[in-house]
């Protein structure tokens, strides 16, 4: 639908003000708002002033178009010379000498729409274009024909009252500019305090980083020392321990043999949150090192296989299934990490399942890995819970909880290694059903080859010797330990092991 509101000519300069005039009344009668309404006046007058100026006049038409929704046309077309180069004009880069194009910059920054059709000898046509907002109503015919009949009435008001009016707009707008300009002002002055406060809170943050970076060195060394110097009395007090549940010194009664074994298994849980504390240590401080060999998952799953199966009891209703590995290559990383990351896996999958079974398995994975699972038929665990176990000392809350000893490092300990041989650790689980722990390595270890004399022992002196029962021969036909010590208890368990055994100890006191 297209219905023509008013048309009127531009022959005499003042025209253009009752032009600029018409356009705000319409655009009133329409239902724009005072902000919008000056904006299609001034738009319409500077094309208006254009078709004077450089045509010597021209016609303005005033079209409404459409139903829903419904734009506001006008169009101002002339008889002029034309624009001889439109396309230079209407370019981003076009700058003005003489003021010409400037109306029709104004203009595209007014209204919704601007189009041009101009050449030389056939006159320029201008169509501003403003569409209705989604506030304003539908206009029916009945509504624009009353608004037609309206403006026919509408006498037209003096020039000089619209110039005074426009003068009175231009100076609400510079009070505008004003207000926005110290607007401006006071939010620049906030950003530049925020930023200020931004910078001291870098600057604070940093401090605390570096703080915490010291103190997580401190810690580092702390539990590594403390780690190591713990060993020394926590492996005498089980070689003591196990010297008495021998029998070596003689019969113990029952109630005896019960606290012995109380304080073997609580020296031996003790050693066991020790030694994850120095691996622990160890990964932090970055002095953790690789060995590695060349080695095959059978071989790794034969000696897992020999290592595990006593911690189950006799008719247990959990079986231990090792799956033969089909078409695995050979692995190049440290063989004695694997055997780690896989133990605790295996250990912790034992003590959560009370039947069912607990399967090991490896399978070829995608660019150069292999995904090693230890699956069980346990408790599981909740998917809230499955990011939390890989954090230090967390240990889930159930019923086998108080039946089985561990010290919450574990699955820390075994995701670090992970990250530090190349790979990652993933767990799927589900609360009754049990769990499944996958742990994906690389097939040929990406870091750097060491030297081995370079590399450090990996958990060799954790476990104590176990003491035989054979009687020893003559001192002078015994191979012979020196004991070094600086302990008693510990040269008290050398003894006791070399009189016991094929071996003669030469006690060396060297302390001072």
């Amino acid at each position: 639908m297209s219905y023509p509101i008013l048309t009127t000519e531009v022959r005499f300069e003042q025209d253009i003000v009752q032009v600029r005039q018409r356009a705000r009344q319409i655009a009133k009668g329409l239902g724009f708002d005072s902000q919008v309404q000056t904006r299609i006046a001034t738009a319409v007058s500077e094309i208006a002033r254009n078709a004077f100026k450089y045509a010597g006049g021209g016609k303005v038409e005033f079209i409404v178009e459409g139903e829903s929704p419904q734009i506001f046309r006008t169009r101002i077309s002339d008889t002029g010379p034309g624009i001889a180069d439109l396309a230079t004009v209407l370019g981003p880069n076009f700058r003005s000498q003489t003021g010409a194009g400037l109306g029709l910059a104004a203009a595209k920054r007014l209204m919704d729409e601007v189009q041009i059709d101009s050449g030389p000898d056939r006159g320029t046509t201008v169509q501003l274009v403003k569409q209705f907002s989604k506030q304003m109503p539908a206009l029916s015919a009945i509504e624009l024909n009353q608004l037609v009949d309206k403006l026919a009435r509408q006498i037209p008001e003096d020039p000089y009252a619209e110039i005074q009016q426009q003068n009175q707009e231009l100076l609400r707008t510079l009070d505008e500019l004003r207000q926005r300009q110290e607007e401006l002002v006071q939010l620049n002055q906030q950003l530049e305090d925020t930023n200020r406060g931004v910078l001291a809170l870098y600057a604070e943050l940093n401090d605390k980083a570096e703080s915490l970076r010291r103190e997580g060195e401190l810690k580092t060394s702390f539990l590594s020392n403390m780690s190591h110097e713990f060993r020394t009395p926590l492996t005498a007090i089980m070689s003591l321990s196990e010297i008495l549940l021998n029998r070596l010194d003689g019969e113990l009664s029952a109630e005896q043999d019960k606290q012995v074994s109380y304080i073997y298994k609580s020296a031996e849980s003790l050693a066991e949150l020790v030694n994850d504390s120095l691996d622990l240590a160890k990964v932090e401080a970055g002095k953790l090192t690789v060995r590695l060999a060349d080695f095959e998952v059978e071989d790794l799953f034969s000696a897992l296989r020999g290592m595990m199966r006593p911690l189950l009891p006799q008719n247990s209703a959990v079986a231990l299934i090792f799956e033969a590995p089909l078409e695995l290559p050979t692995l190049t990383t440290d063989e004695g990490k694997v055997s780690q990351i896989l133990r605790n896996l295996i250990s912790n999958a034992l003590k959560f399942t009370e039947a069912g079974e607990v399967r090991v398995a490896a399978e070829i994975g995608d660019e150069g890995t292999v995904t090693f699972s230890v699956a069980d038929t346990g408790v599981g665990i909740s998917p809230a819970d499955q990011t939390r176990i890989f954090e230090e000392f967390v240990q889930l809350e159930n019923y086998l909880q108080k039946r089985v000893k561990g010290t919450g490092l574990g699955l820390s300990l075994c995701k670090k290694l992970a990250e530090f041989l190349g790979g990652s650790i993933e767990i799927k689980s589900s609360p009754g059903v049990g769990s499944t722990f996958f742990v994906k390595l690389p097939i040929l270890y990406p870091g750097d080859l060491e030297d081995p004399l370079e590399m450090s022992a990996d958990r060799k002196d954790e476990i104590p010797l176990a003491i035989a029962s054979s009687r020893s021969p003559a001192p002078d036909s015994a191979a012979k330990v020196l004991s070094g010590e600086d302990e008693d208890s510990f040269s008290v368990f050398a003894e006791r092991l070399a009189g016991r055994n094929s071996l003669y100890c030469d006690r060396s006191d060297q302390r001072r």
